[in-house]
């Protein structure tokens, strides 16, 4: 009894100490230290502790994300960035807190989210030595989304100061403020780890007041990424990648040898930030410390006591997330999926059911079976996507129907009978569920892509689907459920889709894309084609009438007949007399394959774009964009229906779910009327957060899993790094920590495009946008806006619209703005701080020549929300310029921004009329890839095989729109994803050499995102390109020039660029030897 009376204290001893354990913080990010203490960021807000650890105390609380404190040199005050006033801004705040001071009133970006590959604008980088500036790196004059400029912003608040570079990232400046080490760009927030392509970055150091620019990790660690610099004494440290792991270096500025400092193997370090002596970083989740002067390194035990706000369960609204509409079998009710529930939504008024009720589960695409009576869904209640169905009104008997291990089953739908259901995979796959025996098997693959779509004879015992036959032309086919066999019943030669059998099993009907139409196009002899469809129909017994056969009504005798006469009729029953229930027609489709191609005819419609939903009653219904109309099968006659979009069908009750605008509507035959509104404010939640976080976590893990361009996974341990990641689900406390986590996952499969980006549900402020002026200012003595520089602009384009420029307005270079809006400028350290709100607004600016009001007017303009399209122009145009000039002429000049439609137009502006140019510059640089490089490249491939020639002309090559001279293309480490594949196909088709530096190497795929429980967006990389010689290229490395030429940022800054210069060098040069086509041949005689 004593021992077990010593065993039980124990125990509860060991409990009570368990018990009064303070919870660890886990998910501490973006350290800083200063003066004895650590600044960090927790689930959105500042915290400070002691250097050696304890508890945490906070020091911010906005529902904004502040990030990148920086203490001041004399630890007094931290900077920082964050979003207090609906943009996000420098602010500073004392060391042991109180009120945010704002210091910068900056452009409004779109792309401004700790949660996207971009990261915040804005990022505090440090301080300069003497602790009067906050060091800033910002994208507001920048029009490449990868490219940023480093400012200063006094810590009194006040005018910006640029560091004299095009280009630059996080930096550190020397204790004796005389150098400053610097990346030259940041893309820390990139999901792509052990990256070795054209942006792995360097450590620079310039001289400050000059543009001398010293690589100082050149070659080391094989294009390592070397990132953060930090200097400390006579050494700059900084991390680097070159041994796999994140792991901090030192490089010693007198010897000028790099050591490795630290031996972490798991969790890379990230976001490290230098004060004193010590360095603080993230790995982990965790905070260590690291003393420069006695090499020690500690993990900091920091403990939290915090609400978690963010990650609480709450009552959510999540009506705007609805997807997946199914009608019960007479309109009266209308199932919805939302944020991973299923609900039954009444159609009218009534109760609205939550029939799942699984936090934490992903349910979707719930089909409601044509009798009534079942429900079925897919889940991954199991880890794994499985069929589910249960009684409609029994949601406690739902029976799991597949035992699938992987996979991403979709497309669900129920057989006429109610007795089975079919559905894909994405391994082009059609399954088969038989709910009473709780069976699925796989009944068809196709060869060459997936089931676009298809529909269920009305007996269950054919299939048709659409799917691409070798050629890659869509076909529909009939699937024999009986017989197990695919026939082809359209033919190769013409893209066919949307099979819809008729309610009675006779025709099939499909469209098919044959009505071709050439336009010519106005900047080149060449057409391009749009496609538009035919409606068909297809007997599918050789006996069954074509509808569209011609008809006639001929005179025939009357016949004698030997039948007697009908009886009477009965008397009519009684009021409470139930009349017998009709019975349903049983409808055997019969099938004559036997020249079942050629029997399909184009009913009369115009050709256009369709979208076939039901035949029934001798009616088909179909869509073309907003408009649902038919078709009737008697006299061919075509009506509208309704407007709207069809969301989901009811055969047996004819009803339709129609959304028109934000507006939901059960409509039915024969009125198709609007009056009966379907109202889904009661589509609402208890959002358990953690547990919709875990889940979201694992789907992406699984999504990447089964959708990854390559099986193997890169040859990575992919169940490991879900593990290796895993363990920090429960420290996520806020939505942008979950982002993180899944983008730490996904980027250790080392390739170029895997994207997750946080909801639009994230908490965050009211985005409120800063009015720009398309000018630069200074503050006069006087406290009034010199006009500094205005943005020219072309201001009959809207993109190029620059205020100062616009017709009537009276503001030049050197004039004075006093006022705006009555308010006088002298009280504003910026001029923006008038401008918060304004933009599209007028805004009345008094203004003069002098800093006097003697002789001020007035003048109104419209700010603007963004600079950079201005800025991109002027840059442009400086180029055009500056080539004119440099090759009296000769070469013209191309800069592709991107490979989208703005880089396809861009090209088109200036390919065409610089036809007359000897030679041609294509500048590849800075473009944000797209997919239209095939396009451009064939322009520029062209050769002219004949010549033209007229009497009172100018000859001509043919093709008119060819170029014979010769070309380069211009390069760097921002030419990305088909801005990589455009300089590949430059060099593969021989058209000239390429200047400049190793591109960025990302050329894997993607496309939409799936949909995820709280629509998450995460892009999978799922193809790819490989050489004609069989090799895998690009990803990874990028495309190396023919010729190397860097840009020192600090030149470019002063608007000497490098790279141009040669290209201009290199043409000139070539251009010695090269050989214009023929004039016209000596006069002939015939």
């Amino acid at each position: 009894m004593k021992c077990r009376l010593i065993i039980t204290a124990l125990l509860f001893t060991t409990l009570t100490s368990l018990a009064a354990r303070d919870p660890e913080g886990r998910l501490l990010r973006f350290p800083a230290t200063g003066n004895g203490l650590i600044a960090f960021s927790y689930a959105g807000d500042l915290y400070t502790v002691p250097l050696e650890g304890g508890n945490a105390s906070r020091i911010t609380s906005h529902n904004g994300y502040e990030v990148f404190p920086k203490f001041s040199p004399d630890g007094r005050t931290i900077a920082f960035t964050a979003q207090y006033d609906g943009n996000t801004e420098v602010y500073t705040i004392p060391a042991e807190g109180g009120e945010p001071k704002r210091l910068t009133y900056t452009a409004t970006l779109d792309r401004d989210n700790i949660g996207d590959r971009m990261g915040p604008n804005n990022i505090v980088m440090g301080w300069t030595t003497d602790g009067k500036n906050v060091v800033f790196r910002s994208r507001w004059y920048s029009f490449s989304g990868m490219r940023a400029h480093l400012f200063t912003v006094p810590a009194v608040g006040g005018e910006l100061s640029q560091i004299p570079t095009s280009e630059g990232g996080f930096c550190s400046y020397s204790p004796d403020g005389q150098y400053l080490a610097l990346n030259r760009m940041f893309r820390e927030f990139r999901t792509w780890k052990y990256y070795k392509g054209g942006q792995a970055d360097d450590i620079w150091v310039n001289k400050l007041g000059t543009t001398q620019l010293e690589n100082i990790t050149a070659g080391e660690g094989d294009n390592a990424q070397d990132i953060f610099p930090m200097w400390i004494g006579t050494d700059i440290y900084f991390i680097s990648d070159r041994d796999s792991i994140m792991n901090l270096f030192r490089y010693d500025t007198g010897t000028k040898k790099t050591e490795k400092m630290t031996r972490f193997d798991t969790y890379d370090i990230k976001f490290p930030s230098a004060w004193g002596e010590y360095i603080v970083f993230e790995n982990g989740g965790y905070i260590y410390s690291f003393n420069t002067r006695n090499r020690e390194l500690n993990k900091v035990e920091i403990t939290l006591h915090e609400e978690n706000l963010h990650a609480r369960t709450r009552l959510m609204d999540v009506s705007a997330q609805a997807a997946n509409y199914s009608l019960s079998p007479n309109g009266e009710r209308v199932l919805v999926t939302s944020r991973g529930d299923v609900f039954s939504v009444p159609g009218t008024e009534g109760a609205t059911y939550n029939m799942t009720r699984t936090p934490g589960i992903h349910e979707r695409e719930a089909m409601w079976s044509p009798d009534g009576s079942q429900i079925a869904w897919f889940s991954d209640q199991t880890g794994e996507y499985q069929l589910y169905v249960m009684p409609y009104d029994n949601p406690s008997a739902a029976r799991q129907i597949t035992s699938f291990t992987d996979g991403y089953p979709d497309n669900l739908d129920w057989t006429p009978d109610s007795r089975g259901l079919y559905f894909t995979t994405e391994k082009r796959e059609l399954w088969h569920a038989v709910p009473a025996t709780g069976t699925a098997r796989c009944v068809l693959q196709t060869p060459y892509s997936a089931i676009r779509s298809y529909d269920i004879s009305p007996d269950g015992k054919w299939i048709t689907y659409s799917t691409q036959a070798e050629n890659r032309m869509d076909v529909v086919y009939l699937y024999s459920v009986d017989d197990n066999i695919s026939y082809p019943v359209t033919s190769p030669w013409y893209d066919a889709q949307s099979g819809v059998f008729s309610d009675d099993g006779k025709y099939l009907f499909f469209t098919s894309a044959r009505d071709f139409s050439a336009s010519y196009s106005r900047v080149e002899w060449n057409a391009s084609y749009n496609v538009s469809s035919y409606v068909f129909v297809l007997p599918l017994a050789k006996g069954t009438p074509d509808p569209t056969a011609l008809k006639a009504v001929e005179y025939k005798p009357s016949e004698k007949s030997d039948t007697p006469p009908a009886p009477p009729a009965a008397p009519k029953g009684r009021k409470n007399d139930k009349a017998e229930p009709a019975a349903e027609k049983q409808v055997n489709v019969t099938v004559d394959l036997d020249g079942i191609v050629e029997r399909a005819s184009a009913l009369p419609l115009d050709p256009g774009m369709y979208w076939l939903l039901a035949a029934v009653d001798g009616d088909l219904y179909f869509s073309t964009r907003r408009d649902i109309k038919k078709i009737s099968l008697s006299d061919l006659k075509e009506s509208p229906v309704v407007t709207g979009m069809p969301l989901a069908y009811a055969p047996k009750g004819k009803k339709m779910l129609l959304r028109d605008g934000e507006d939901l509507f059960i409509i039915g035959a024969p009125s198709w009327k609007k009056d009966k509104k379907v109202m889904l404010q009661d589509v609402r939640v208890f959002t358990d957060y953690p547990a919709e976080w875990n889940q979201i976590f694992n789907e992406t893990w699984r999504v990447y899993r089964d959708h990854f361009y390559l099986p193997t996974m890169h040859g990575r341990d992919w169940e490991g790094i879900r593990e290796k990641y895993e363990v920090l689900l429960p420290y996520v406390k806020h939505r942008h920590d979950l982002t993180y986590l899944i983008g730490e996952m996904i980027s250790e499969l080392n390739v170029g495009h895997c994207y997750v980006t946080s909801p639009s549900d994230t908490p965050a402020p009211e985005r409120v946008k800063v009015g720009l002026l398309g000018a630069r200012f200074g503050k006069d003595a006087s406290g009034a806006f010199r006009v500094i520089r205005i943005y020219e602009g072309e201001n009959w384009d809207k993109s190029l619209r620059s205020p100062f420029r616009e017709g009537g307005v009276d503001i030049a270079q050197g004039d004075y703005i006093m006022e705006v809006d009555g308010v006088d400028c002298s009280s504003m350290k910026v001029i923006y701080e008038a401008l918060i709100g304004k933009v599209d607004k007028t805004v009345a600016l008094t203004v003069n020549s002098s800093p006097s009001r003697t002789g001020a007017r007035t003048v109104y303009v419209r700010p603007i929300a963004d600079e950079a399209s201005l800025m991109y122009y002027e840059w442009v145009q400086e180029n055009i310029n500056k080539v004119n000039r440099a090759s009296n002429g000769q070469i013209g000049y191309i800069h592709i921004p991107d490979m989208g439609i703005a880089g396809l137009d861009m090209f088109t502006k200036l390919f065409y009329t610089q036809l007359d140019k000897k030679a041609l510059i294509i500048d590849d640089r800075m473009n944000g890839g797209g997919n239209v490089s095939p396009m451009i490249l064939e322009r520029l491939a062209r050769e002219a095989y004949r010549m033209s020639m007229y009497r009172h002309g100018v000859n001509l090559p043919v093709p008119n729109e060819s170029h014979s001279g010769p070309k380069v293309c211009l390069i760097d480490k921002y030419s990305m994803s088909d801005g990589d594949l455009f300089p590949y196909g430059f060099r593969k088709m021989g058209l000239g050499k390429l200047i400049g530096t190793r591109t960025w190497g990302g050329i894997v795929g993607i496309s939409g995102s799936k949909p995820y429980l709280d629509g998450q967006d995460v892009r999978t990389p799922f193809f790819t390109s490989y050489s004609t010689d069989g090799e895998w290229i690009i990803e990874g490395h990028g495309v190396e020039p023919d010729i190397e030429v860097d840009i020192n940022p600090f030149e470019d800054y002063l608007g000497n660029d490098a790279q141009l210069n040669k290209a201009i060098e290199v043409l000139l040069e070539e251009l010695k030897s090269f050989e214009p086509l023929p004039g016209t041949p000596p006069d002939r005689k015939m």
